[in-house]
């Protein structure tokens, strides 16, 4: 776990330079990939955007939580076929980190990130690394 200074516009920059958002998309689809077959089944999508968002749900019930992620996966499941694809997982990833954006606003503010997450991937990118 790392802290970092960001605010909103560190992640829109990351989002928009379309090369580096797509590659450490992409990188983190392969982690997800169900079977190599290009698609994330929801149990591994489960566990994955957590570990990519840092999601806190500890006091809500097992149900609760997969309702959470079941409400998430459905949403971006555009062709209802029970997985997402590389174009459905990058609108996801993109959307949230979007709200996380607009969430943070345009003031700096101190942000404890994990080494493997996307916020820790958009200021590697902002500092140049």
């Amino acid at each position: 776990m790392s802290v970092a200074v960001l605010d909103s516009n560190t992640v829109i920059r990351f989002i928009e330079a379309k090369e580096a958002f797509k590659n450490c998309v992409e990188k983190y689809f392969k982690l997800f990939d169900c079977d190599g077959g290009g698609t994330i089944c929801r149990e591994k999508f489960q566990k994955g955007l957590g570990w990519l968002f840092t999601v806190e749900l500890r006091s809500a019930t097992k149900e609760g939580v997969d309702e959470f992620y079941g409400v998430i996966f459905d949403k971006f499941d555009e062709d209802r076929n029970g997985k997402l694809d590389m174009n459905e997982f990058t609108s996801l990833v993109e959307e949230i980190m979007r709200a996380m954006a607009r969430g943070m606003g345009t003031f700096p503010v101190i942000v404890a990130v994990d080494q493997d997450s996307l916020l820790w991937m958009a200021v590697r990118h902002e500092i140049g690394s």
